[in-house]
């Protein structure tokens, strides 16, 4: 396995899929500006910042807003999404993931989350994967967002290994190009078509081994 000393995880997508819960919230602001939100037009937020995901929805739209009504339209979706969250049971864990943070766990590779979501801790309670994490890396502890590396260098550095020694686990191509901004080597969960920059490229955790890290 070379020189893997830890693993980071993004959260939306890759250990939960709470897309569908960002994708409910958004549409619903949506249709309270009176157009449709498709989810289509959803994948064009992964990994976007809550500000920049309202911008692109407005465009989709059509829609013209003053900074101040913006603020309070993003502060109402992420309410909405706090609703879906609270009600979140550990088997809406992706399959496959707890097998493979238990098996890095009895290998002694350390487990950091790296996401921009400002909600991680409530989702990963709700989980009950609190305990899994050395380290939990949020959007509350960044300022720059994918494909800046901060999110994945802060993880790291907590961690105290080097990134060279990090493997990532991304959904989104920003992800994994934040990842290689980063130095660190990636496994994209999901088509290869979106995220061949990846040094692998997996459907998901089911039946995926530690030995399969050897880059």
């Amino acid at each position: 396995m070379g020189t893997i000393s830890a693993c980071i995880f993004d959260l939306d997508g890759v250990v939960v899929d709470t897309a569908k819960y960002h994708y409910i919230a958004w549409k619903s602001i949506a249709n309270e500006l009176g157009f449709d939100f498709t989810e289509e037009d959803n994948e064009r937020l992964k990994g976007v910042s809550r500000m920049t995901s309202l911008d692109i929805l407005l465009s989709i739209g059509g829609v013209e807003l003053d900074q101040e009504t913006k603020l309070k339209l993003a502060d109402k979706k992420n309410k909405n999404y706090l609703e879906y969250i609270l009600r979140m049971t550990p088997d809406e864990i992706l399959p496959g993931v707890k097998e493979f943070m238990n098996e890095l766990k009895s290998n002694g590779v350390k487990i950091a989350l790296g996401s921009a979501s400002k909600n991680a801790m409530t989702i990963l309670n709700q989980l009950e994967l609190t305990n899994y994490f050395d380290v939990v890396v949020d959007g509350t502890h960044v300022s720059n967002a994918k494909p800046d590396p901060e999110v994945f260098l802060k993880g790291a550095e907590l961690l105290n290994v080097l990134p060279s020694e990090c493997v990532v686990f991304e959904d989104a191509e920003a992800g994994i190009e934040a990842a290689i901004n980063g130095k660190m080597k990636c496994v994209g969960i999901g088509s290869p078509d979106v995220l061949g920059k990846a040094n692998i490229v997996v459907p998901g955790f089911v039946g995926f081994s530690i030995s399969q890290l050897n880059f």
